[in-house]
């Protein structure tokens, strides 16, 4: 069977695309492992911030709210942006790089919302929008939603050859040929070895690590504690189920593409940079994990036809945001590639099309 579309990734990307498309075309999704969302998908923190990943990022992050909290994906948690005096000017930044943005930012003495937090840690902005995202039902729901319109997912489907021939992609996977028209590069941290592979120029999708770890402590992450955030971007944590404690010391080390695991250095700073935050005791690190987090040069998704190679549309980049801006991005991804559909509402695909890189 020849396809309209074919789609590299069936993790959160490429699924809610496929989910977007629906009945518009017919689509498979080819994904290498055993089943969707292993990677970055299956390793998110889990929550939904409009100020994560800065104004760039925020446009679709804002108009995905909506959709989101209409179909129950998410629960208010709030987020404490906090600094010590020499972050004055981070605070500042932050509170301009968002005005007129319509994300609610107020200035609050940090230490009335943390129990425990150490003095020095004195400035802080209250960013009330953030919220739990579920992210499991997300993307269950957005390939059943694939699956529905007619989408075929193809999983232990690792593309081996992509060859443009008389107007359609002839592609080799593990799990047998796929012909279609269109070719759609949703592969996360290995986007640029799809493009390569498909003749396509890369464009610098560089995967980076991010470390987790789960916490016991004493006292327990007691009930109301948000989200909390260096501003300076050392370290956030985040309350989870049972008093634990999500934190990452908000590593970005450079990888190739690989089933990635933490290091116990990375765990190591991450305990450290939080005893100096709050003057709890680590009692356990119950679970370890690492992601990849894939991002353009210019640190800005990328969606689009490649100017050179027809038939070849970018889906890359989303770095740790590909789930929470999932529905707008869709949505816009969506229009670009059928040529048809609205871009959503204060979003401007423009911004992230991929003629801003010499491909």
């Amino acid at each position: 069977m020849t396809y309209d579309i074919a789609i590299v990734g069936a993790g959160m990307a490429g699924a809610s695309l496929a989910a977007a498309i629906g009945r518009r075309a017919r689509v498979v999704l080819i994904e290498a492992e055993d089943m969707p969302g292993r990677h970055a998908t299956g390793r998110s923190a889990a929550f939904w911030s409009e100020t994560y990943g800065g104004p760039a990022v925020q446009p679709l992050t804002t108009a995905s709210g909506p959709a989101l909290r209409e179909g129950g994906y998410l629960t208010p948690l709030g987020s404490l942006h906090i600094g010590r005096a020499q972050d004055a000017d981070r605070v500042e930044r932050l509170l301009s790089d968002f005005a007129g943005a319509g994300v609610a930012l107020s200035r609050v003495n940090p230490a009335d919302r943390v129990a425990g937090l150490r003095p020095e840690w004195r400035l802080g902005v209250w960013e009330p929008s953030c919220a739990y995202i579920d992210v499991a039902a997300l993307h269950a729901n957005y390939l059943a939603a694939a699956k529905a319109a007619g989408a075929v997912v193809l999983t232990d489907a690792a593309l081996l050859r992509a060859e443009r021939r008389d107007g359609a992609w002839r592609l080799d996977t593990r799990a047998g040929p796929v012909a279609a028209t269109l070719l759609v590069d949703a592969a996360g941290a290995w986007a640029d070895r799809v493009a390569a592979m498909a003749g396509v120029a890369p464009i610098g999708i560089t995967p980076y690590r991010r470390t987790m770890v789960q916490l016991r402590t004493e006292p327990l992450a007691p009930a109301g504690l948000p989200h909390v955030v260096d501003i300076a971007g050392g370290f956030y944590f985040k309350p989870e189920a049972g008093g634990r404690l999500w934190l990452t010391p908000h590593d970005e080390t450079p990888s190739v593409p690989c089933d990635i695991a933490p290091e116990e250095w990375d765990v190591a700073v991450a305990i450290d940079r939080l005893e100096k935050v709050l003057d709890w005791r680590v009692e356990a690190v119950e679970r370890r994990w690492a992601g990849l987090r894939s991002f353009a040069p210019d640190r800005a998704p990328v969606y689009g036809y490649d100017r050179k190679v027809p038939g070849f549309f970018w889906c890359a980049g989303q770095g740790g945001f590909g789930i929470q801006t999932a529905p707008a991005a869709a949505a816009m991804a969506a229009a670009l590639l059928l040529g048809e559909g609205d871009v959503p509402e204060g979003v401007d695909a423009g911004r992230y099309g991929v003629e801003r890189f010499s491909t």
